[in-house]
């Protein structure tokens, strides 16, 4: 199995500690290099190569998605951050996954299971890997956990630290953060449209400027999310 030296860019200590903890207990991470700022973590850089970076974005002296401008070729990188306020830009920077604090073990898992190998280019496999593609979760809901199809999703909603999923037939609210669970999607089947709004793109059924309509529902488009909107619908006419 190909493993990945790891740098950690993190200020805070007892975060810089989780990560230093999950690394160790993740059989293909090395941790290489750790950093309080990301000044410090571009001088490492240039001392030695890592494969992966996890990044916070709040960092003294310069901003973690600014050090991310600076860098040329950068390696793979994992956003954590306490903010899901800069999902959509990290997105644009082709992050692998974005970690909101506090980051559980099985998040962590999930994430790194998406780093890419040098030789094939196809995600790292663990046993609790995410299910693929097109077909279901299993989410806790209340006291148990109940399997939820992509194919009957409408749209997501975030209610704080809840999210509600509204499916063809009924409706389901789980414990976690949006930014979480969009994670777990499949990117060309489910479409970001406001801060607190994810939708089916193939349920869709017409849309303008500032909202979408989806069977009776009429859902707000953010305005950072309209380009996003209007460049994913375009492209998937054009496929």
């Amino acid at each position: 199995m190909q493993t990945f030296k790891c740098m950690v860019v993190e200020d805070e200590p007892l975060a810089a500690d989780v990560l230093h903890d999950y690394i160790a207990n993740t059989p293909f991470l090395i941790l290489a290099q750790t950093h309080p700022d990301a000044v410090s973590a571009l001088e490492g850089m240039r001392h030695g190569e890592v494969d992966v970076i996890f990044l916070d974005i709040q960092l003294p002296k310069l901003l973690g998605l600014d050090f991310l401008k600076i860098l040329q070729h950068p390696p793979q990188v994992i956003i954590t951050t306490a903010y899901n306020d800069f999902a959509l830009a990290g997105y644009e920077h082709n992050v692998v996954d974005y970690l909101l604090k506090p980051i559980e073990f099985d998040r962590f898992l999930l994430a790194v299971n998406k780093l890419k190998t040098s030789n094939t280019s196809v995600p790292v496999t663990l046993a609790a890997s995410v299910p693929e593609e097109n077909e279901s979760l299993f989410l806790n809901s209340g006291n148990k956990r109940i399997q939820v199809y992509f194919r009957d999703i409408l749209f997501i909603e975030s209610l704080r630290d809840y999210v509600k999923i509204t499916m063809l037939k009924k409706c389901v609210t789980v414990k976690m953060q949006l930014g979480q669970l969009e994670m777990l999607l499949p990117a060309q089947s489910f479409i970001r449209i406001h801060r607190s709004f994810i939708i089916a793109r193939s349920k869709l059924d017409a849309y303008t400027a500032t909202s979408v309509e989806i069977s009776s529902f009429k859902l707000p488009v953010g305005r950072s999310y309209k380009e996003l909107l209007v460049s994913r619908l375009e492209n998937n006419s054009k496929q």
